[in-house]
């Protein structure tokens, strides 16, 4: 499912409290935030990546230029020649380009090519064609045809429509095969999709319209059958991974060995609570479980292992303890070291320098708001943090690790840029966006707080109050959320957002809320959720909502929420299972009931529908639909071919049973968001509503030039 935010906002601002003095400031005009957008903070160094251990790049005026580390001095940049070909579609056909200039088609064929990907040795190009697997040799443009079963239900190498949404994930474009380090073997999926229902998608166009069919599975369906294989690059037998197709299991996106030996798959049952990874005899198809994680309520997929030079070993990042942490495990999969331990989430592996036996790392340690660059013993110990104060780091390592480059920031403070020593010295200080064109402007200011929820959990929240507001006078809210599971925004961190300030003028406490599955609370806090997904969430955003409504200035009877997808869902259950708290809400793409989405995601947090019989039925917002009041408005796209538009019919359907008033706006032919006209028209309604009815006045004219 998108991580998506509202269409409406890309995300709320996180401004400055304003110093003494500020009533001498100016206010930002509306042309100034919608029209002719003025920048209230300097820009920062353009900082492209690192040269090597003791220069950056660095781009100015359109030069770039390498930045000695030490002395500051630059010097015009080239980078070092292009080693490497790289590949490309035209016309259906396959392309290879070379540093030199040349370019060689390596394809004709009337079908298309789809995902074309060099070998590491760049001699082959393997692509799929027609659900089949293939591969080019470029030299010769001899073709090899690996599989000869792909049909509309059968894909070699092309992913099955779940698999691309909720694991090997939408930047795979489809693609489900893998090149081994040594270019002599390709590792593949196998989907059937024969068994998955089929899901209609409506389009309205022309005088019959059409539809568009799409092998989904939703809760509780039948999943695609999958087989892992390894074919050898010249073609001949295809090696089948000793698993039964006809098991309920899922398969994550596997990792070659360094030395291309094994191939390590990534295996599930349907019940996603226990996590293996085998590895793979590419000659035989004999599996050896090395790593067996298992949990009472689910296990996410590894993005990266991490391999040790020499066979020494390998890194994961694991939840397991109720906290993300790195594991260091032998080869043969017993586990040698833990290398980070506590309340607090390691976030990303940036360098493991074996030579320093260190590793490099980003976290939230001091804070569940903020990141931080660490750096730990490949023995363990304690980790030491190399970046400083209260402010959350954006880091870019340098390749050697003695250095990096840090643009942090925090709630009241706009960026900065410092470079720094491995030991966390402050080199240089490179940039600040604070200039004086932001101390001339008068800014709402925003706050970043913390709820109690009903059990005794602490959370945090922001807020940005209303620029000029006056005592004793009440003013409405409009909460902006996400909601779903380790998607939180609620961090102190700068996020200068211009349309926010206009809100702030007009009177709009504008709030950020963040729920207990959210991160901050690691693995032990999204635990909460499992079997009953929305239920707790929106208790939470409950408990922050009436902990606001009891606020100076804060109008408990104008308490409006938006979100979009899994928030659009939240957005639901505020004005239904939350009724007696929200008061007005804007969802957009909405879920309605977890058995209208797709299986892999939902029944990761909430099991299947037959195990589950309660809990699919207080998180469905069709449960709850006789408590709405308030006003809700629905907004979807008609060809969402995530979150189909099955749930807002189905919501719709009901109120109407029910006699309930609300508002309904769909996007025809709009998938799961959408921009252009479509995008100016649904924020001008946006605005309109928020106008309307929080705001309790009507859109200024101004708007309607604005887009």
């Amino acid at each position: 499912m998108y991580k998506s935010l509202p269409v409406w906002i890309t995300g709320l601002s996180l401004l400055a409290a304003m110093p003494a003095g500020a009533q001498e400031k100016k206010e930002l005009t509306f042309d100034q935030i919608f029209t002719r957008p003025v920048s209230i903070t300097e820009p920062l160094p353009v900082v492209k990546g690192w040269a090597n251990k003791d220069h950056y790049i660095e781009s100015r005026n359109g030069q770039a230029l390498s930045v000695d580390v030490k002395t500051g001095k630059t010097t015009s940049y080239t980078p070092p020649p292009a080693t490497g070909a790289t590949v490309s579609v035209k016309g259906n056909d396959v392309y290879v380009q070379y540093p030199d200039g040349t370019e060689v088609r390596v394809t004709s064929d009337d079908a298309v090519e789809k995902n074309p990907t060099l070998s590491p040795d760049e001699k082959y190009v393997a692509f799929t064609r027609n659900n089949n697997l293939f591969a080019v040799e470029v030299a010769t443009k001899k073709e090899i045809q690996y599989t000869t079963d792909g049909s509309d239900v059968i894909y070699n190498g092309w992913a099955s429509w779940v698999y691309y949404e909720e694991i090997l994930g939408r930047p795979s474009r489809y693609r489900a095969f893998w090149w081994s380090p040594d270019s002599r073997k390709i590792a593949f999926m196998r989907f059937d999709d024969t068994k998955v229902p089929v899901f209609p998608i409506y389009s309205e166009v022309g005088q019959h319209g059409f539809l568009e069919n799409t092998r989904y599975p939703k809760a509780g369906d039948t999943n695609p059958e999958v087989k892992l294989a390894v074919v050898p690059v010249t073609g001949g037998k295809i090696t089948w991974a000793d698993f039964n197709e006809k098991d309920d299991q899922y398969f994550g996106q596997p990792f070659w060995s360094p030395d291309g030996s094994a191939l390590w798959a990534q295996w599930m049952p349907r019940e996603q609570n226990n996590l293996i990874i085998y590895a793979i005899d590419p000659q035989t198809g004999a599996k050896k479980a090395l790593y067996n994680e298992k949990q009472k309520t689910w296990i996410d997929w590894f993005a990266d292992i991490y391999f040790l030079q020499g066979n020494k070993g390998f890194i994961v990042k694991s939840d397991i303890s109720g906290w993300d942490h790195l594991y260091l495990h032998n080869m043969d999969g017993s586990l040698k070291q833990q290398l980070t331990t506590g309340n607090w989430r390691v976030r990303e592996i940036l360098l493991i320098d074996e030579k320093k036996q260190a590793v490099y790392f980003t976290a939230r340690k001091e804070a569940t708001t903020r990141f931080d660059l660490y750096k730990a013993d490949l023995k363990g110990g304690q980790p030491q943090r190399l970046t400083f104060g209260e402010f959350s780091h954006d880091v870019k390592l340098s390749p050697g690790g003695d250095y990096f480059i840090t643009t942090y920031s925090n709630l009241n403070t706009p960026p900065r840029m410092a470079l720094l020593n491995e030991k966390g010295k402050v080199i240089r200080e490179l940039g600040n966006a604070r200039g004086a064109n932001f101390d001339s402007y008068k800014l709402a200011p925003t706050e970043l707080k913390t709820y109690t929820t009903r059990d005794g959990l602490t959370l945090p929240l922001t807020i940005i109050w209303p620029l000029n507001m006056e005592p004793g006078k009440k003013y409405p809210v409009l909460v902006s959320i996400y909601g779903g599971p380790d998607a939180g925004t609620v961090y102190d961190t700068w996020r200068g957002n211009l349309p926010s300030q206009w809100y702030a003028k007009e009177g709009l406490i504008q709030v950020a809320i963040d729920n207990r599955a959210a991160g901050h609370l690691g693995k032990a806090g999204m635990n909460y959720i499992h079997r009953q997904l929305g239920k707790y969430e929106i208790e939470d955003y409950m408990d922050a909502a009436k902990w606001l409504g009891t606020q100076p200035g804060v109008d408990a009877s104008r308490m409006g929420i938006t979100g979009g997808s899994f928030g659009g869902y939240m957005s639901c259950m505020a004005l239904t299972y939350g009724a007696s708290v929200f008061t007005h809400g804007l969802a957009n793409f909405s879920v309605t009931d977890w058995q209208l989405y797709d299986s892999h995601y939902t029944e990761r947090f909430m099991d299947l529908p037959k195990d589950n019989v309660e809990g699919y039925k207080v998180t469905s917002v069709l449960t709850h639909a006789k408590q709405y009041k308030g006003l809700l408005r629905i907004v979807h796209g008609t060809m969402d071919d995530n979150v189909h538009l099955q749930n807002t019919i189905q919501l719709v359907n009901l109120f109407q049973d029910l006699g309930k008033h609300f508002e309904l706006m769909v996007y025809p032919g709009e998938r799961h968001g959408w921009g252009g006209a479509k995008g100016a028209h649904s924020r001008n309604e946006t605005y309109r509503f928020v106008y309307t009815n929080l705001l309790q006045k009507p859109l200024p004219r101004l708007f309607q030039g604005s887009n």
